[in-house]
C-alpha cells in the first residue's frame, strides 16, 4: 500500500482527500500544518506528499524548500489559486506536479499515478546493482567491490549488468553477441568467452568469489547465480 503525506491547513481537505484516496489503495498520513508534516518525514519513509501552498507560520513554498533540503520524496502542490506563475514557482523549486482547488477526483488520482510512475523509472535508473559487496552503477559507469574500484572495459561492464539484473537466467553466447556487441555471427562466439575471462579475472583480483557467481553452460553459454553453490 503506497503511503501519502497529506499537510494542508483545513482539516476538511486533509479528509476529503482522504476519503478519495483510501478505496484506490493509498495510506493517507494527515498534518494540518507543515512544522508537524517535516519532522515526520525525518522518521517516516512515504511515496508521495501533497502540500498544500496558503497554510498559515510556515506555507507550502516555504515547506517545499525545506523538505527538499533532505528528501526528494515526489511532492504535489495543492492550491486554491489558478496562476500560472504558481505553478511555474512550484516547478522550478522542486514540486512534480501542482492541482488547483477545486478538483476532479479522477484527475487527482491520474495525477498521482503519473507522479509515482515517473518516481519509480527514476528510482530505478539511479541505484546502483548492489550484489554481495559488488557494486555497479550504470550512471556514473562505476563498478566497485566492498568500497574498491574495478576497472573494466565497457563491453565487460555491460555484460556484468546484464548478469546482475538477470541472475539465474542462461544467455547463450549468440543472445550476447546480439545484445550487446550486435553481431549476429556464430564464429565471433570466441569474443564472448575472451570478454568473461578478462571479467572473471579482474574480479578476482578485487577479491570477488566469481567462480561461485558466474557459470559456464557447456555448449550454450552463461548464467550468473544469485546464491553460493557447493562443490
Amino acid at each position: 500500500m503506497k503511503q501519502i503525506l497529506l499537510i494542508d491547513d483545513e482539516q476538511r481537505m486533509l479528509d476529503l482527500l482522504s476519503l478519495y484516496l483510501t478505496p484506490h489503495g493509498f495510506s493517507c498520513i494527515k498534518k494540518t500544518t507543515a512544522s508537524e508534516g517535516i519532522p515526520f518525514l525525518f522518521d517516516h519513509q512515504v511515496d508521495l506528499i501533497i502540500l498544500d501552498v496558503m497554510m498559515p507560520a510556515m506555507d507550502g513554498w516555504e515547506a517545499l524548500a525545506a523538505i527538499r533540503e533532505f528528501s526528494k520524496t515526489p511532492i504535489i502542490m495543492l492550491t486554491a489559486r489558478n496562476d500560472n506563475s504558481d505553478m511555474i514557482k512550484g516547478l522550478k523549486n522542486g514540486a512534480d506536479d501542482y492541482i488547483s482547488k477545486p478538483f476532479n477526483e479522477d484527475v487527482l488520482l491520474a495525477r498521482i499515478e503519473a507522479v509515482l510512475r515517473r518516481s519509480a523509472k527514476e528510482d530505478t535508473k539511479e541505484k546502483p546493482l548492489l550484489f554481495k559487496g559488488l557494486s555497479l552503477d550504470s550512471i556514473s559507469y562505476k563498478l566497485s567491490y566492498n568500497g574498491n574500484p574495478i576497472s573494466v572495459t565497457p563491453k565487460e561492464f555491460s555484460l556484468l549488468e546484464l548478469f546482475l539484473k538477470y541472475p539465474d537466467k542462461v544467455f547463450s553466447r549468440d543472445h550476447l553477441l546480439s545484445t550487446i556487441w550486435e553481431l549476429k555471427s556464430e564464429t565471433e562466439n570466441r569474443t564472448i568467452d575472451s570478454h568473461i575471462r578478462n571479467l572473471r579475472e579482474k574480479l578476482r583480483q578485487a577479491g570477488f568469489n566469481v567462480d561461485k557467481h558466474l557459470k559456464t553452460i557447456w555448449g550454450i553459454g552463461y548464467r550468473w547465480n544469485d546464491k553460493f553453490e557447493s562443490r
